[in-house]
């Protein structure tokens, strides 16, 4: 049995909460936000910039990791009141024209969350970890924090990835609608 710890994440886990992401969305996914001369490294920088931020839906701050015995992180998990969506994704804004040289229109952005949720942003468990109920107990963690805040617990799932919507059907969650996600339909489901 792998023997870890789930902790809040430290501003040093920005390069594992990068990885996550890019994990969780897809490389392909996270390639579109970009033009074809900047790559899966230019895409990893940015979000790597936006875990390091206080102020970033992506900050270290909104992020939960397992932590194995020897210091690496082994799942993160993202999560924050849908709430705050706007004021965070300003970050997101700030750091991709930054990044990209190019101007992102706000409004062109599709809300995956609202203020009725705590939203479950980002998964991802490190290849060699996973089967090992990793998820499941970051799962279980965010839960029970967004319980205390009162909430149900949403996130997206894409409607063809049945390994993850297993994993979220037996964690309890349950499809309540349909979003856009990087303009693709998604399945909305909570807890």
């Amino acid at each position: 049995m792998t023997e870890y710890t789930i902790e809040s994440a430290k501003i040093s886990d920005a390069p594992a909460i990068a990885d996550a992401i890019i994990a969780a969305v897809t490389p392909e996914l996270c390639l579109g936000l970009c033009d074809d001369s900047h790559g899966i490294e230019d895409v990893h920088a940015m979000f790597e910039a936006l875990a390091r931020r206080d102020d970033s839906q992506y900050s270290y701050r909104n992020t939960i990791v397992v932590r194995l015995g020897d210091g690496r992180a082994a799942g993160v998990l993202i999560s924050y009141d849908g709430a705050m969506l706007a004021p965070l994704r300003r970050a997101f804004i700030e750091e991709y024209c930054r990044h990209f040289g190019t101007d992102m229109d706000e409004a062109s952005i599709h809300d995956e969350t609202d203020a009725s949720e705590i939203y479950l942003d980002t998964l991802a468990v490190i290849p060699e970890c996973r089967g090992k109920g990793i998820a499941s107990a970051l799962i279980a963690e965010a839960s029970r924090r967004a319980q205390s805040a009162g909430k149900p617990l949403g996130l997206l799932v894409d409607k063809h990835n049945s390994k993850a919507r297993l994993l979220y059907e037996k964690s309890g969650f349950k499809p309540v609608g349909e979003r856009f996600f990087l303009n693709e339909l998604m399945d909305h489901m909570q807890m």
